[in-house]
Parts: C-alpha cells; sequence; structure tokens
C-alpha cells in the first residue's frame, strides 16, 4: 500500500535568530569577559597563573612542583567560571526583573482574544461548497477545504473520487503518534479485492510545487524559516516561497491534508489522503502533494487510537475505523451543510493576529519570545453568520 515514508531526522543548520548563545545559567552567557565581583578577576588569574607555569620551566621542576602548578591552573579556571556564574545579570534582564518578571521592551497591543472580537464582517470569508470536503465517521464530521490554486489535478481528481462515492466504506488504516492519520482502501494490494476506480485517476503527475505568482494574496511571516527562504499565509493556507527559483507551495503544518504516494514521484492521485496530526513534517514539503486542510474535526483523526505496525498501520482489520463517506459540501443539501467562516489571512486583522502570537501579552506569559514559525500560526474558523 503506498503511504508516507517517514524520513530520517534532519540535521537542521544553526541559525544565531532560534540558536542562542550557550548559557551556564540562565543569568549570564558563558562567552564574553566575566565580570569581576569581588572573588577574582578571573581571565587575569588565568593569564597570570598560566604564564608562571611557562616562566618557572615547569618541565624542569619536580614532581610536587608539577602538581602544585597544575593545581594552579585548576584554580584560575574554576574562579573565571564562578565569575560567569555569579557576575551580575545583564541590563535587560534587570529592567525585565524590575517589570515584575516580564520582558519590558514587549511591544503593548491586544491578545488574540481581542483582536478577533474587534474583527469586521469582510475580515472573514465563508467556505466555498465546490471545495469544500466533508469526511464523516461514526464520531462525528472532519470538514477539509481544498486548494486547487496550489494541486489544481488532484484536487478535481478527489472530488471525482467522492462523487463516484470511492471512499464510502473505506478506512482509516494508519495513525502514527506525532506524525499523521491515512485513510485509504485496506485491500489496496488486492486486486481481487480492491476498490475499483470509475472515473476518476488512479496516479497524476506530482504537484509538489508551482510558479511564483506575485499576484496571489501572500502575508509573510517577518521571521526566519529553516526550511524555506519566505513563509507566510495565502487564501488561507501554510505556504512557503523562493524568489531565486521562482516556486512556491504549500507547506506541512498541523492538519494539512496530502495525497500519499510510493517512491514514484507519480505513484499517487488522491486514492489515499494523510492528515498532519502531529509536529510540523516539514521534511515532507516539495515531496508530496499538499491539496488542503482540516478546517474542522482533526481532533477525530488526532484521537484516534495509535497503530501497532510499521509506521503506525493498524495490524488486525477490527482496528480499522469506517469512513461512512466522503462528499464534496455543493452535493450536499445546503440544509444539511455546516456553515463556517475562515478568518481571511490577506486582513491587518490576521497580521495583528500574529504579532500577537509571536508576542504573547496574556497575563500568564512573563518572557515574550518576539518571533513564530508558521505552524504555531493560529488560522481561526467560526460558524457560519
Amino acid at each position: 500500500m503506498a503511504n508516507i515514508r517517514d524520513g530520517r531526522k534532519m540535521a537542521l543548520p544553526f541559525n544565531r535568530a532560534i540558536n542562542p548563545p550557550l548559557y551556564l545559567s540562565p543569568r549570564r552567557p558563558i562567552r564574553g569577559q566575566a565580570r569581576s565581583n569581588g572573588l577574582v578577576d578571573a581571565p587575569k588569574a588565568l593569564q597570570r597563573s598560566i604564564s608562571e607555569v611557562e616562566s618557572d620551566g615547569l618541565a624542569k621542576q619536580t614532581g610536587a612542583v608539577k602538581i602544585l602548578h597544575a593545581f594552579r591552573v585548576l584554580i584560575a579556571i574554576n574562579a573565571f567560571l564562578l565569575c560567569g556564574l555569579h557576575a551580575e545579570p545583564p541590563a535587560e534582564a534587570k529592567a525585565a526583573s524590575a517589570a515584575g518578571g516580564k520582558d519590558a521592551a514587549t511591544p503593548r497591543g491586544p491578545v488574540m482574544a481581542e483582536v478577533l472580537a474587534a474583527a469586521k464582517p469582510g475580515d472573514w470569508r465563508a467556505l466555498d461548497p465546490e471545495n469544500t470536503l466533508y469526511l464523516d465517521l461514526a464520531s462525528g464530521r472532519v470538514i477539509i477545504e481544498l486548494a486547487p490554486t496550489f494541486a489544481a489535478q488532484h484536487v478535481a481528481n478527489v472530488k471525482a473520487l467522492a462523487r463516484e462515492k470511492y471512499f464510502d466504506g473505506l478506512a482509516v488504516v494508519r495513525v502514527q503518534d506525532n506524525y499523521v492519520a491515512q485513510w485509504a482502501d485496506p485491500n489496496a494490494e488486492k486486486p481481487e479485492l480492491a476498490r475499483k476506480i470509475q472515473h476518476a485517476h488512479k496516479n497524476l503527475p506530482a504537484e509538489f510545487e508551482r510558479a511564483l505568482d506575485p499576484a496571489l494574496p501572500f502575508t509573510p511571516l517577518r521571521d526566519p524559516d529553516v526550511y524555506a527562504p519566505e513563509v507566510g499565509f495565502s487564501d488561507g493556507f501554510p505556504v512557503a516561497r523562493d524568489p531565486h527559483s521562482g516556486k512556491m507551495w504549500l507547506v506541512h503544518c498541523y492538519g494539512m491534508v496530502g495525497a500519499g504516494r510510493d517512491n514514484a514521484p507519480d505513484s499517487g492521485g488522491g486514492t489515499e489522503l494523510y492528515a498532519v496530526i502531529g509536529h510540523a513534517p516539514r521534511q515532507l514539503d516539495r515531496n508530496v502533494t499538499l491539496l488542503g486542510r482540516v478546517v474542522q474535526g482533526i481532533e477525530l483523526l488526532s484521537a484516534l487510537p495509535r497503530g501497532t505496525g510499521a509506521m503506525g498501520f493498524y495490524e488486525k482489520p477490527e482496528q480499522h475505523v469506517p469512513i461512512r463517506s466522503i462528499r464534496v459540501a455543493a452535493d450536499i443539501p445546503e440544509a444539511e451543510r455546516t456553515p463556517l467562516e475562515i478568518l481571511r489571512t490577506d486582513t491587518e486583522t490576521f497580521r495583528q493576529l500574529i504579532e500577537s502570537r509571536r508576542n504573547r501579552r496574556e497575563e500568564w506569559f512573563q518572557f515574550a519570545v518576539g518571533r513564530i514559525e508558521i505552524g504555531n500560526v493560529p488560522l481561526p474558523v467560526r460558524a457560519g453568520r
């Protein structure tokens, strides 16, 4: 069965913005000159002890003298470390302490709840029924917004599969902890039992990325990203861009939905789908076709029992979670739809929301980080008005 291959851990490049200096204690970085605090002027003591060792001709001294000089060097080194441990905190730390523990430099502004409360009606948009899927399980409905701007062929094919009722009676066959939940035909590897496709396609050319279009709305994050030159949001989806190569692509954040494949890039078409239920597996970016995002009901997938087989596959048929149906919302009577609105990502309200999460201003927070990664930016959804 085609599936999402779990790659090995990546060695990420050092980034000063996200990898601060090594601290021996919360109060003082190791590197940099230590202050004298009444104990010893550590750098001078260390330099003096080493100079004395050299001038005394340590190699010509008796064993006892050699040991004595060695102890003097160790004492100087310890004094240097103690100075780092007991030195006064930096001025900014003292200012934060004087401010009651909060970072005195934290910008003032609204918290996310206040941003959303002040949002105007035009800051929200209704889901397009033609590009919305309803995945109905016994436990409830999972609602997926499709992204034809980034994966037009796969979106069209998944809708064709839904309209021929391909998914009805299939199952969630894999739930891998901190990774993905995947649904497919449990008999896909048995030709005589596999579900037959009527009009849709089994495989499609990969849609890992698309040409960068400056006309598409794009709200960037100003913080650096490890995996891409630029990241931000376009039409409600997390997106990465590379101006140098002229490409842009959807990125693997929590709730994103993609098409499973085998090793060949064109060995998937949407008959097997997965949703991210763990920390963003960004190593999958541009290696799998992403085609949408769960906007409601992700907990119905993320709370499922974990598979005990390799890569989280269920080992016994009775463990499979049956799918009642997958439908395009436009094909369902309006009275049976779930009306939702998504906060538009091309508005000043959304930019304020990002800033409210870069610097958490709620009373509980004592330190404002002043940065955020794309997977930590919430994309609010509310009931339709």
